[in-house]
């Protein structure tokens, strides 16, 4: 199943994972000894995180680290960008709108 970056932060456990790994490098281990949950559920969401290519798996010996893929949420911040252009524009109509009513009333 292809996934896309939103469903990966779609989910809060996801993004304080995602936070967590800002930090540095974890194993699933590591990273589940931060929430109340199992290994599991823990390795489930890591699932999620990698299919939407958020988070690389890089194995050490014997153990499996997850780290940040940055660059990946570059596709959030671009579109968190238009959105903010977008609102940017609707808030300055608004101003025009209030504006041109406090003139009428003068």
């Amino acid at each position: 199943m292809r996934r896309d970056i939103f469903q990966a932060i779609a989910d809060p456990t996801r993004r304080a994972i995602i936070m967590l790994l800002t930090v540095g490098a974890m194993t699933p281990s590591a990273i589940a000894e931060h929430f109340n949950s199992s290994r599991q559920a823990v390795s489930k969401h890591l699932k999620i995180l990698t299919e939407c290519e958020v988070v690389e798996q890089e194995q050490q010996g014997r153990e499996i680290y997850y780290h940040l893929n940055a660059k990946k949420m570059n596709e959030v911040e671009k579109w968190l960008e238009q959105f903010k252009k977008l609102m940017n524009k609707r808030f300055n109509q608004l101003d025009n709108v209030l504006e041109k009513l406090k003139g009428s009333k003068r």
